[in-house]
């Protein structure tokens, strides 16, 4: 065993990369940015060309030789590695190196136990801290006897703290899990609640540091935290959308998405991106002035499938206009749909047409009229109410005068076989010319 140092922020960057990974610079910027995120100031940076990964280090032995030799002229407190290792390979290497070694999985959890802000949050990020360190806890106890076999007078000392350790490690991961459970089932039910009120629901999703929460702050009351850093917004906040042709909608800013996000905490997060998921439209963010936001799109797109959220319809939104030289305008498809929307969220151009094809989708298939129904048809005013498409209603001996304001796509299936409902909801539905 070696000593730690206590601060642990003075770090040196192993970057892996390999000949078809694309842009290595952008790569290495970004995990920069990452490093930055977390804290740590940056004493130095060793490149790594890895086609066949060493099992014993993931980089090669004259690699790792190199990065113990800069670890001891640097005096840096751990090394940082932007890629995910094995926990062998990172036992391994932190035993090489003398310092602790983070690799790129264990950055992200870090620095998103930082920034969580709310009750779900905090209990998502710590389970997926858990469960990475779950197949990391023998680093630990190295300095102990190893376990040597089951007979007697041959169990060490580790044997005995490891299953400790495996225990309450696995009763704490129980217990989160539990309370987990219930807070994503109280979210379900705020979220059902706004299904039956029928308001459209639009989610903000797209790379880290696209402008997302800088969006969500120009459209809405809002007060997100917007920074120029990856990672800004954890937590998903739901803002009401007003001043759309369609009437009101609902707006919700999401996490950043970014390459290789490690797989238990995009589980982890599934409730929280379940904004996403449940969305009826998703803003696409990308940073117009990026040159490599259609690499980035594609990323945020496989984690939208990921998490079950490929098949919601998008609208693309190229923010920073202001920083590529392009004007405000509207793409539209062969249809006259609009498909990508150019604007800028941080001085405000564009963001009066973003309003306007919010209007066009949310609100082209939506039934707005009055309905004279029958006090026979309870039965439809029961389903209707139920369904939330009834804005306004008075009642007298001829029956209800109801307001309806609802997709079309909820009241259509509510005739329930009947021939008076049938007849009155195609008069409800028919297009007006």
């Amino acid at each position: 065993m070696f000593d730690r140092h206590k601060k642990g922020d003075r770090a040196l960057l192993l970057l892996p990369h390999s000949r078809g990974e694309g842009d290595t610079v952008r790569r290495g910027e970004e995990f920069a940015e990452l490093v930055k995120s977390a804290g740590a100031e940056i004493l130095g940076v060793i490149a790594a060309r890895v086609e066949d990964p060493n099992p014993r280090y993931y980089v090669g032995s004259g690699k790792a030789d190199e990065v113990a030799e800069a670890v001891r002229a640097l005096e840096v407190d751990l090394v940082l590695v932007d890629h995910v290792l094995t926990p062998v390979q990172e036992r391994n290497l932190e035993k090489h190196v003398g310092v602790r070694v983070v690799d790129r999985a264990g950055l992200i959890l870090d620095i998103f136990a930082q920034r969580a802000r709310s009750h779900e949050g905090k209990l998502e990020v710590e389970l997926a801290q858990l469960k990475h360190l779950a197949t990391r806890l023998v680093r630990g106890w190295t300095h102990l006897d190893a376990q040597r076999g089951g007979a007697i007078g041959n169990r060490g000392p580790g044997e005995t703290q490891l299953e400790t350790d495996r225990r309450l490690l696995a009763e704490r991961v129980k217990m989160l899990t539990k309370r987990l459970q219930k807070v994503q089932t109280q979210r379900g039910q705020q979220r059902r609640a706004r299904l039956r009120n029928i308001v459209p629901r639009v989610a903000l999703v797209g790379y880290t540091n696209a402008g997302k929460s800088t969006l969500f702050n120009a459209l809405t009351t809002g007060d997100v935290y917007a920074a120029d850093q990856l990672f800004a917004t954890l937590d998903p906040t739901v803002r009401k959308l007003e001043n759309l042709s369609c009437g009101p909608a609902v707006l919700a800013d999401t996490v950043g998405f970014i390459r290789e996000l490690p797989h238990d905490l995009v589980a982890a997060f599934r409730a929280t991106l379940a904004e996403a998921r449940d969305a009826d439209l998703l803003l696409h963010v990308s940073d117009a002035a990026d040159e490599e936001r259609e690499r980035l799109h594609r990323v945020v797109d496989n984690v939208l499938e990921e998490i079950d959220a490929g098949d919601v319809p998008q609208l693309q939104v190229m923010n920073k206009i202001d920083l590529a030289g392009v004007e405000p305008r509207i793409d539209r498809d062969a249809s006259g749909k609009p498909v990508r929307v150019w604007l800028s969220a941080a001085t405000g151009a564009g963001t009066e047409l973003l309003r306007q094809a919010l209007g066009e989708l949310l609100g082209g298939d939506r039934v707005r009229s009055e309905l004279q129904l029958p006090l026979s048809a309870g039965r439809l005013h029961a389903r209707l109410k139920a369904a939330g498409a009834i804005t306004g209603e008075t009642i007298d001996e001829h029956g209800w005068q109801l307001h309806i304001d609802a997709p079309r796509s909820v009241i259509a299936p509510l005739s329930g076989g009947d021939a008076v409902e049938t007849r009155l909801l195609r008069e409800l539905l028919a297009p007006v010319d």
